[in-house]
């Protein structure tokens, strides 16, 4: 039996794009339980400090935009899967993105709010 490729080819970005994430959200937390043992802060300005750093406001988003992309190819998944009317797929397909367009917008106000 020969196999034809057709489509779009999801599987192999989707399957790249979760592993990487994974790993640089892994290496986030890391750095963070690090920069964390060593801030050891315990009220509002030490986190403020600690996330003033530019390096530290980095990495956050890094992390966040992971997780971001980690959470859409998932969810993108479980909505390919389950969902089988298009039309239902495609605005529940629309309703993960804008969430998750409006939680990186979120993400971004909080880390570099004044």
């Amino acid at each position: 039996m020969k196999r034809i490729v057709v489509g779009a080819h999801y599987g192999l970005r989707g399957w790249l794009v979760q592993r990487v994430s994974a790993i640089v959200m892994a290496l986030y937390t890391l750095a963070f339980a690090v920069a964390f043992a060593a801030a050891k802060p315990v009220d509002y300005g030490q986190w403020k400090a600690l996330f003033s750093q530019g390096w530290m406001r980095f990495a956050t988003l890094l992390f966040f935009v992971s997780l971001l992309l980690h959470a859409w190819v998932g969810m993108r998944d479980i909505l390919m899967d389950y969902i089988k009317p298009t039309g239902w797929r495609l605005a529940l397909q629309i309703v993960v993105v804008l969430v998750l367009v409006g939680a990186a917008g979120w993400a971004v106000e909080i880390l570099w709010r004044t």
